[in-house]
């Protein structure tokens, strides 16, 4: 799969260049643990994308580095399409090359309309 392939709410398999490594943001989950967070501009000759990277991943990402994600899945953040290794996913270095990454087309500056609404289930007894 190639960037610009990349769908709100699908999995994700692709081997991404990292551009720019952000710096790491301290937030807190719905549980009340903290995390660390870094939005590290990742791509391919066709796009790129922001990756969302957390806790002990973030020391094993470097600017340069190619690496291969493996079942990611992309998010959507206030509209905005972000690549994350959910639950299931995996990254890691690989030897592959990318010799230019297209910034210009940057999937995580396009607008998107998102109309996912968790499921609710009823909780009423009948």
């Amino acid at each position: 799969m190639k960037v610009n392939e990349l769908q709100p709410r699908k999995n994700a398999t692709v081997t991404v260049k990292v551009v720019n490594k952000g710096e790491a943001k301290q937030v807190m989950s719905k549980d009340g643990s903290s995390h660390k967070v870094a939005d590290v501009l990742v791509g391919d000759e066709t796009g790129s994308i922001l990756f969302s990277v957390w806790d002990d991943n973030i020391d094993n990402v470097s600017e340069g580095d190619v690496i291969d994600v493996t079942d990611g899945y992309v998010t959507v953040v206030r509209g905005s399409m972000r690549l994350t290794l959910g639950r299931q996913g995996k990254m890691e270095k690989t030897d592959k090359t990318i010799d230019n990454v297209n910034t210009e087309n940057n999937l995580s500056n396009k607008q998107v309309e998102d109309n996912y609404r968790p499921r609710r289930f009823n909780s009423r007894r009948f």
